[in-house]
């Protein structure tokens, strides 16, 4: 073969060599020198992803930049074979990769000035296509299209190539084998590559079932797909002919009998076109999932695990026939997306921009069960100008997985305070005062900022939920959502611990924080890390949620009150297989334990509280007899509302409110429709996952701190207040009262000084109004007289002698004092009566 190709090549080279001036004895070294070796490698084929249902796996969505499914020898009709054979390369199994007849005529046919096409055999022809499909393979583009160049030149020199390489091919595969690797490769235009989709798109079909008719009109169709592609009205007279010509050469080779000739060629050519539809907007139109399916895409172009940049990573995904199984549970996105459709609309309302958006994820694992959206996904732009009802905005992610900068989270946020309470050592029975209030901002301590306050100056605070005042459990602040409350937890921790805490649930902002103008490198508001995504440290936050944050996010770190501590990160896919049926690393969820245990067990204990008795009763197991935790969520003026909460094994966070702007939603009656949907998705979760009690709570969580109160008779106003709040008691002015104790001074205090008190609780402070004396001590036994005159010396006016028989007449000077009322050192006004029994001789 060496030799033929040695002569073949002489005479190829011919016109080459005379302007070259090379000696023509030159030409069999230059054929030698050729590369001979050529690897067909990974043929691109389409990315799929998948879920599960009923124990089923369905097809969610198809990504391509080749539509291509490889298939085996047997999956494809000997008609195709016979066809592709007898037209192509009718003596390809009896040649070694270069026909010499064909060859010969085409070397002949240059010489005479004529071009160089023709003579390539199947083998030749399967060397050109992979050299193509290395060349689409490149993920430069600039780079990519240098290489394809280089691959479809019409020269001596290509040709050439493709005889050295095609020889090699011969000597590795077998001739089936090379036959199969041409028609997985072939282009049959569009994007449609290979004999398997080609059968797919054009006849709605398997390659295995195609009839004489219709393997010949797509064979057909490699010879020049855009002029012979039948998807195009114009193009079927032209496919006919060619489709009637490769007949007849099946005929004269003896593929087909005549008779097989002659209906094949009468039969119409009727195609049945059946597009595989690329992208997410499959998964939306059957399964409502466009949004989750963007959301792998998008997991997928961060993952450094496909690449390191994210054009590679996209690239590869579109070309690696990876076969994705997702984590989404098809009966829990079916639920929460028709609960959200019944109470969300689909579109803007009058004056607001409404939307609502729901995760859910798996407690302890991070798998993403459920991504549900008001309005459905749609990534076309055109389409999306005249469809306002659609976006390719997900609502539920972070802005580098859809586009999202989050929204406010109000008082979801007040079970991160919580939980720094209880990991500081109280408890949730601990009593704090829960009035709105004015409070300096140097009592929040903050030992990450300058001078371990957080600032200095007056702040004012107010509550939403006004019916409930003065000192309250910690528990009846957070289940009640009472800001003040959580106010005075925040004012006896460190502000930057509590955000560090968030930070150890994953919570952040969903995008970045504004620059500081006078440093762009650092965000305008200080964070505990100094991140654009970290929180905003501000005591508003403690209770009020300021920052925009996803709901996949809140409902991670949910998880984690319900799972032990556990929080992780969110993950869409359970597995990834490539094209050889291995599996292909990415990037799977990270979990840490966040928080202790116990402090989880706190937490969860809190928040079931909140969901059975507070103000998120809405989430309460309705039926189903799963213990729920959950907490509510309010901005200013009810722009956003939320519910977040969770079983033992699956936590959802639901946010309803403005998608852009800042409109009320009172009054448009949307303010409950988070609860609603809320409800609806977990009912699903807990027929499908059922759930089981949280642990319960430390003793030292449930304890109740008791403390004396301390004895602050006769000291000032000013004086019992400070020693009340340094004993961590609540000081409160109980006005004035009679007393004997010096005017304006401290009389009393309820509690009394000397017994014990929950930590926390108001204390009255009573202010002596001055205007009681002592009954002095020793009166009994001294004389009457004498005694008269102690009560006189203590200012006491009204002073009655009686004797103790009941009768008889008391002699002052001699009769002694036998008991006194008000008996000695009790208080009494100094114009009341005292009355004096002595014990009477007669």
């Amino acid at each position: 073969m060496s030799v033929v190709a040695g002569v073949l090549l002489t005479a190829a080279i011919t016109p080459v060599v005379a302007v070259s001036g090379a000696a023509a004895t030159s030409a069999i070294k230059i054929f030698e020198n050729l590369p001979d070796h050529i690897n067909p490698g990974e043929l691109a084929q389409p990315s799929t992803l998948y879920a599960k249902k009923g124990g089923k796996t369905v097809q969610l969505a198809t990504f391509y930049d080749q539509d291509r499914k490889e298939v085996k020898w047997d999956d494809i009709s000997q008609y195709v074979k016979d066809a592709a054979v007898a037209e192509e390369d009718p003596r390809f199994y009896s040649h070694g990769g270069v026909d010499v007849i064909a060859t010969s005529r085409a070397m002949l046919q240059n010489v005479a000035g004529q071009n160089l096409s023709g003579a390539s055999t199947i083998t030749m022809q399967y060397v050109r296509n992979v050299l193509i499909q290395e060349s689409q393979a490149i993920v430069n583009e600039k780079e990519r299209e240098a290489a394809y160049k280089e691959a479809t030149r019409q020269d001596a020199d290509r040709k050439l190539k493709e005889m050295k390489l095609a020889i090699s091919i011969e000597k590795k595969y077998s001739k089936d084998e090379i036959l199969l690797g041409y028609l997985n490769i072939a282009l049959f235009g569009r994007q449609v590559y290979g004999i398997e989709s080609a059968a797919h798109y054009y006849y709605g079909k398997t390659a295995k079932d195609l009839t004489l008719s219709e393997a010949a009109s797509l064979v057909a169709i490699v010879n020049n797909p855009a002029q012979l592609q039948i998807d195009l009205p114009e193009n079927v007279e032209r496919n006919k002919q060619r489709r009637d010509k490769i007949l007849g050469s099946m005929l004269r080779t003896e593929k087909i009998t005549k008779a097989q000739y002659d209906e094949a060629v009468a039969a119409p050519i009727v195609p049945k076109i059946t597009p595989r539809t690329p992208g997410c907007s499959v998964a939306e139109k059957n399964y409502g999932l466009g949004h989750f399916c963007d959301y792998v895409q998008r997991y997928i172009r961060t993952d450094a695990s496909f690449g390191a940049t994210a054009e590679e990573r996209m690239f590869k995904f579109r070309r690696g026939g990876y076969q994705i199984m997702t984590t989404i549970d098809l009966d829990l996105q079916k639920a929460g997306l028709a609960a959200m459709h019944e109470r969300v609309p689909q579109e803007p309302v009058d004056s607001i921009d409404v939307g609502g958006a729901s995760s859910s994820v798996q407690v302890g694992t991070g798998k993403v069960l459920a991504m549900v959206q008001s309005r459905p996904f749609s990534d076309d732009g055109t389409f999306l100008k005249d469809h306002p009802n659609y976006t390719s905005i997900n609502w539920n992610t972070d802005f580098e997985y859809g586009g999202s900068g989050g929204f406010q989270v109000g008082s979801t946020f007040k079970p991160i305070t919580l939980t720094q309470w209880l990991k500081s050592g109280h408890s949730v029975n601990d009593i704090v005062n829960v009035n709105g209030r004015t409070v300096q901002l140097q009592s929040f301590q903050a030992s990450c900022m300058p001078e371990g306050v957080y600032g200095y100056g007056n702040w004012t605070f107010s509550n939403d939920n006004t019916g409930i005042r003065g000192n309250q459990s910690v528990k009846t602040a957070i289940g009640f959502s009472i800001n003040g409350g959580v106010a005075s937890m925040a004012q006896k921790l460190d502000l930057c611990e509590i955000f560090q805490t968030a930070k150890d649930l994953g919570i952040h902002r969903a995008s970045d924080l504004p620059k500081d103008p006078k440093d762009p490198s650092k965000p305008f508001i200080q964070t505990i890390d100094g991140s654009f995504r970290s929180l905003s440290m501000v005591p508003s936050n403690t209770f009020g949620g300021v920052d925009e944050i996803a709901p996949i996010t809140m409902a991670s770190a949910y998880a984690a009150f319900a799972g032990g501590g556990k929080v992780c990160t969110p993950v869409p896919i359970e597995s990834i297989t490539g094209p050889d049926g291995k599996p292909v690393d990415f990037t799977k969820s990270k979990c840490t334990n966040a928080i202790s245990p116990e402090v989880a067990a706190g937490v969860a204990y809190t928040l079931q509280y909140t969901a059975e008795q507070g103000l998120a009763r809405s989430a309460a197991s309705p039926d189903q007899g799963v213990p729920h935790l959950a907490k509510t969520g309010t901005t200013d003026d009810v722009v956003d509302n939320w519910t977040t909460g969770a079983s033992t094994t699956v936590a959802t966070s639901t946010w309803v409110g403005n998608v852009t702007g800042k409109r009320s939603t009172l009054g448009y009656g949307f303010q409950t429709a988070d609860s609603q949907v809320w409800r609806d998705t977990m009912r699903a979760a807990d027929l499908k996952y059922g759930g089981t009690a949280f642990p319960e709570p430390s003793s030292s969580a449930l304890r109740v701190t008791t403390q004396t109160v301390p004895d602050l008779t006769g000291k000032s106003y000013d004086e019992a207040v400070k020693a009340l709040t340094t004993a961590g008691f609540t000081p409160v002015d109980g006005g004035n009262t009679d007393s004997a104790v010096p005017k304006g001074m401290v009389a009393k205090t309820d509690p009394a000084g000397g017994s014990s008190a929950p930590a926390g609780a108001d204390v009255k402070i009573f202010r002596s109004s001055g205007n009681l004396a002592k009954v002095p001590d020793g009166l009994t036994g001294r004389t009457g007289a004498d005694a008269q005159s102690a009560l006189a010396g203590a200012g006491f006016t009204k002073v009655v002698l009686q004797c103790d028989t009941g009768s008889g007449k008391p002699d002052p000077g001699k009769d002694t004092v036998k008991s006194v009322s008000p008996g000695s050192g009790k208080e009494a006004k100094q114009s009341s009566q005292i009355t004096l029994t002595l014990s009477c001789e007669n």
